[in-house]
């Protein structure tokens, strides 16, 4: 028996009847999970972000049933229901996050992409889903026009040198087919020179990407002694764009040079660079070294000029291959870099492109409003999107650029976001677990005329811990303002090199957060993850105030575990109360806590029931109802007397009395959910170790301990005992009998109050004769006489 409830690690979460849900683990089934009830009954939703074929896993959500007998999930298919108007080729690679919102839910795809030509943006996705399981219409703040319009003209040397052909008609094929083209679009012209300049086609000859390919695929050498490649640059500049051959105002202008050598006209290269600059023309320079390596000539002039041609800087704009047949294989690389300028018209800088709008989401205390984060804004800096009233105010990058010190664009703000309740005002608090390598959590608001306002930072202890990749605030006592914020940094380093995990507490005054320690969690020897995800629980041991779940999936080699927190005041206790392994559901379960909600009462107790992700499974433990045992002990007589032998203990007359022990118990929640069978253990002298040599009584099992089972429930029961009084030097100090109580079976439910007494002690006297108020005095007294000595 476990008679110290510290030492058994556990409380009122059980084990014994758990559910456990299997989904497709290459899916990736159990990433996310969320309690949710309907009409229907009461439900898991259970992220699934790689469901669909190997090549366009879009993602989905399972529902597993909680209110039957059985434990079987189906697919809700809601990926296929997602569209978003004028924009073509959606929902690719489209994963899941899961936010409760009351009456819906909050499904997102923040790898939803967005096709372009050849090319992808990924703003995400997100969208509402009714408690019939129905999407309504889908959102993305961060939707893209396709780049356009774009104007590219493709300036080829088709000069003698150039040999063979082929591969260049190759190159500009596999070149236009990834790109968007169309008249709204990407529009692309041709030309080739030698000595002279032809055009092959212009900007408007061909209004798709079809029939621009088969143009394209008709183009022959025309050849020349000399190669004008300045010439071509100024007759492209002057005559591509213009809006008789298809140049449209606004538009984006591109040129690409390809030539394999130097040039004849090399006393025009400083004004028509200079022209082009002007006319804000971007340049992309292809050096083809097929002739310099086949006569082995040195072509450091060639690239020094192609170098030239190209825009700056050249690392972006200049490309070189060995021969003709390696410039298809360039052809991929210049469509992305042409697409970084198609997608943002600024030459490269990303904005909202790839910003994965989705990742993290929080329903604010505004039943309309969402916020919503948004990493990879920014070039993978990060934003945060609010949404209300189906309007959208996505925070613009400088509000954070001070205090995030991006300099490698890699702070993932965005990755986790929350909200903060002080009364009448709401704070909003995002992580980016990537700032200046060591993460961060900002804490800010927004004002009436929707501008964000920094109200604090903290900053993560260690480069790698990611933290603020997880936020979970608070209010522990439930009075409408949040207490505490719990930070996980789930990468947190021992000093024995074990990535062991860490949840940071912060309580909250205003918006400024405050230092109040970490959570206890797994051994400094354990991978562990721990606070890779933690869950707020309305109140799981009834006692009024808010609880959490943290997970560990890595502990346990793997096998992960839970950890249970219980409020206490306006605080989190940084004490764990419980520790579910993950084996002690299930054997085979891997990763077990990579996710978890306790958010509602699944079995209809009247207390919230916790559900934890695994890798391919999902669990459903059931929470129990918690009583709280009092003892209380009388004796009769009430007093010891020596000299009165009034029992036979083993042929010899002895003191004895009768020890009547009572229990009474109460439970929560109410109405009772009792009775509580409960194992009591009595204890004579239980000081004995540290003072006695022996007990001075025992029972009649000629023992100083006793075992016995009962059963307690809100009136009084109660049990006697004999217990026999031995001859002992020790007649002062009272004899104490311990009373201890403990589960009958450590899986029942009730279960017993861990932060209630479990121990308790009384004492009987022994009889003294000194008097009507018992107060012995000592009247010894000592007289000396000194002898004289002669």
């Amino acid at each position: 028996v476990c008679w110290v409830t510290q030492d058994c690690h556990g409380f009122n979460v059980g084990t014994v009847g758990a559910k456990v849900f299997t989904g497709p683990a290459e899916e990736q089934f159990g990433y996310s999970v969320q309690q949710f009830s309907n009409y229907q009954g009461k439900w898991l939703l259970v992220g699934s972000p790689l469901s669909g074929l190997p090549s366009n896993r879009k993602g989905d959500i399972y529902r597993c049933s909680v209110s039957g007998t059985g434990s079987s999930c189906d697919k809700l298919n809601l990926q296929n229901s997602v569209n978003i108007p004028d924009v073509k080729n959606v929902n690719v690679n489209m994963s899941l996050e899961l936010s409760l919102d009351m009456d819906l839910f909050l499904m997102c795809g923040p790898l939803w992409a967005q096709q372009c030509g050849n090319q992808y943006f990924y703003p995400g996705v997100c969208g509402m889903v009714t408690p019939q399981f129905t999407l309504l219409s889908a959102f993305s703040p961060a939707v893209q026009t396709c780049g356009g319009p774009m104007d590219i003209a493709i300036v080829l040397d088709g000069s003698n040198s150039i040999y063979p052909w082929p591969p260049v008609v190759r190159f500009l094929t596999e070149l236009i087919k990834s790109l968007d083209i169309g008249p709204t679009t990407t529009q692309v012209s041709v030309l080739q020179y030698g000595e002279v300049v032809s055009v092959e086609y212009k900007l408007n000859s061909y209004k798709t990407k079809n029939t621009m390919l088969a143009a394209a695929q008709k183009i022959y050498q025309r050849g020349g002694q000399e190669t004008r490649t300045f010439t071509a640059i100024q007759h492209a500049r002057q005559q591509a764009f213009l809006p008789i051959n298809g140049g449209r105002a606004g538009a984006t202008k591109v040129m690409i040079v390809v030539t394999d050598g130097e040039s004849h006209d090399r006393d025009m290269q400083e004004g028509v660079i200079a022209a082009c600059n002007t006319d804000m023309i971007t340049r992309f320079g292809i050096a083809v070294l097929g002739y310099y390596n086949r006569e082995g000539k040195d072509a450091k002039d060639l690239i020094a000029e192609i170098k030239s041609i190209a825009s700056s800087p050249p690392e972006k704009y200049f490309f070189n291959v060995s021969d003709e047949v390696a410039l298809s294989e360039i052809a991929g690389t210049l469509g992305d870099r042409i697409f970084n300028i198609e997608g943002t018209g600024k030459g490269g800088d990303f904005n909202m492109e790839f910003s994965q709008v989705g990742f993290s989401a929080y329903q604010t205390s505004k039943e309309d409003a969402l916020v919503l984060g948004a990493v990879g804004a920014y070039g993978w800096t990060g934003t945060v999107v609010h949404q209300a009233a189906q309007k959208f105010n996505i925070l613009p990058k400088n509000i954070f650029e001070s205090i995030l010190e991006d300099r490698n664009h890699s702070s993932y703000l965005g990755y986790s976001v929350s909200g903060l309740t002080d009364g009448s005002v709401e704070y909003y608090v995002a992580g980016a677990p990537r700032t200046k390598h060591a993460g961060l959590v900002v804490v800010y608001t927004i004002n009436s005329k929707s501008e964000p306002l920094i109200i604090d930072i903290q900053r993560g202890t260690q480069i790698g811990s990611y933290f603020g990749s997880v936020l979970c605030p608070l209010d522990v006592n439930r009075d409408g303002v949040t207490d505490v914020l719990l930070v996980g940094a789930p990468m947190f380093m021992t000093e024995q090199k074990k990535e062991r995990g860490k949840v940071y507490m912060f309580s909250i005054s205003k918006g400024i957060l405050s230092d109040q320690g970490s959570l206890e969690g797994p051994s400094q020897t354990e991978n562990a993850r721990f606070g890779m995800t933690i869950a707020a629980v309305p109140d799981l041991n009834v006692d009024g105030f808010k609880d959490v779940v943290v997970g560990a999936p890595l502990e346990d080699s793997n096998h992960g575990t839970i950890y249970i927190y219980y409020g206490d005041g306006r605080t989190v206790r940084l004490q764990y109360s419980q520790k579910i392994l993950g084996k002690a559901v299930d054997q085979t379960l891997q990763y077990f806590g990579r996710s978890a909600d306790g958010s509602g009462d699944l079995n209809g107790d009247n207390i919230p029931d916790v559900s934890v992700g695994a890798h391919g499974k999902v669990v459903q433990l059931w929470s129990r109802g918690v009583a709280v045992v009092t003892a209380k002990a009388t004796f009769a007589p009430d007093k010891i007397n020596i000299l009165s032998k009034n029992c036979h203990l083993g042929g010899r007359l002895v003191f004895c009395f009768e020890a009547t022990v009572c229990f009474s118990a109460s439970f929560r929640p109410t109405p009772q959910v009792g009775p509580v069978a409960i194992k009591y253990n009595l204890t004579l002298d239980a000081d004995l170790q540290s003072s006695r040599v022996s007990s001075r009584g025992q029972f009649g099992n000629s023992e100083r301990s006793l075992v016995k089972d009962t059963v307690v429930d809100a009136s009084q029961a109660c049990e006697s005992h004999t217990v026999y009084v031995q001859d002992t030097p020790d007649f002062v100090n009272s004899v104490t009998l311990r009373v201890d109580v403990a589960l009958q079976k450590q899986d029942a439910s009730p279960v017993l109050d861990a932060f209630a007494p479990n121990a308790w002690e009384f004492f009987i006297p022994f009889t003294k004769d000194c008097g009507t108020d018992e107060v012995c005095e000592c009247n010894l007294a000592l007289s000396v006489h000194v002898a004289q000595v002669m």
